[in-house]
């Protein structure tokens, strides 16, 4: 197990598609150990494989409470199928440093997705559940959820990003 460095926006690689995974083998295994590893220490409820560098469609998922045990869910070539309603809520990223806004998401989705032994399954949540697994599938599209808000917030977002970055290298 290793901790993966998070890549942060603005970095090119958050803006590129996964790869559909065609083999899953230890390597495979090892990557979504990794993930989890990194997406827990973090902390976060969710993580994209491309959020640490590897292009591959993989996401994983733990929206438990702070008080309940680790619910590892691991999606591999996700494709959302089925989708209904629609809630506004809160998001944040650990890729999109200190930010968070509303966004608009489906209440309730149905992914069609793979194990890590690349055995099919279909997989319903909703609420919090069905939020996180539409923002880490966006990710596999180079897609993230500042995407989703007004290009003025977002622009205010990047003023604050830049400044954010420039004080962070004067202090290095």
């Amino acid at each position: 197990m290793s901790l993966r460095k998070i890549i942060t926006y603005p970095h090119p690689v958050l803006r590129k598609k996964a790869e559909p995974v065609t083999v899953f083998d230890k390597e495979l295994e090892q990557l979504v150990v990794d993930m989890a590893e990194t997406m827990y220490d973090a902390p976060g409820s969710g993580l994209a494989a491309n959020q640490i560098g590897e292009l591959r469609q993989v996401i994983i998922v733990d929206v438990r409470e702070a008080d309940e045990a680790k619910n590892l869910h691991v999606f591999i070539n996700p494709l959302i199928v089925a989708e209904e309603g629609s809630v506004t809520d809160v998001e944040g990223c650990l890729s999109v440093l200190e930010y968070s806004s509303n966004v608009k998401r489906a209440q309730k989705v149905r992914v069609s997705a793979l194990d890590v032994k690349g055995k099919q399954f279909e997989f319903e949540a909703e609420e919090w559940f069905a939020r996180a697994l539409q923002h880490e599938i966006d990710h596999l599209h180079g897609k993230l959820f500042i995407d989703h808000i007004s290009s003025l917030k977002r622009t205010l977002y990047k003023k604050k990003l830049k400044k954010l970055l420039q004080e962070q290298e004067e202090a290095a």
